[in-house]
């Protein structure tokens, strides 16, 4: 077992910051997927991040602190072209009286430089900014 909590498999969902409340929940999602966390030096993140049909590789740092802070990029070859997402969380806080609190980062993600979109001919462009949370499995 790691001392470091940042070190496993979190299940990864990415919203887009709509401040507009009648937008329907499913319209919000920008992404989702699972980040797996290695052990490695003390102030390094290595690993992945990845979904159906995409998986970077994340390379970043971590700090100890009040909150616990992750700073990394996401970097791969999907589809034939580069992807490049940078990522900033924070690990949530433990609730001295929470009921199943499940540990969690909360935080941001942009994507840095522009790809292909979903659809064809359209493109994602760089820029870009969502919220995201991931919460560890086991």
């Amino acid at each position: 077992m790691s001392d470091n909590p940042f070190v496993g498999v979190w299940t990864y969902r990415s919203l887009l910051n709509d401040p507009d409340l009648n937008t329907d929940f499913n319209d919000l999602e920008f992404g989702r997927g699972a980040i797996e966390i290695r052990e490695d030096a003390l102030q390094i993140l290595t690993g992945t991040i990845g979904g159906p049909g995409w998986s970077l590789a994340l390379k970043g740092s971590r700090e100890y602190g009040t909150p616990m802070r992750a700073r990394f990029q996401g970097v791969g070859i999907v589809g034939g072209e580069q992807w490049i997402y940078d990522y900033e969380g924070y690990l949530v806080s433990h609730w001295p009286n929470g009921v199943q609190q499940r540990a969690a980062i909360v935080g941001s993600v942009i994507r840095t430089i522009p790809h292909s979109g979903g659809e064809p001919g359209t493109v994602s462009p760089a820029g870009v900014v969502a919220s995201f949370y991931a919460v560890k499995v086991g």
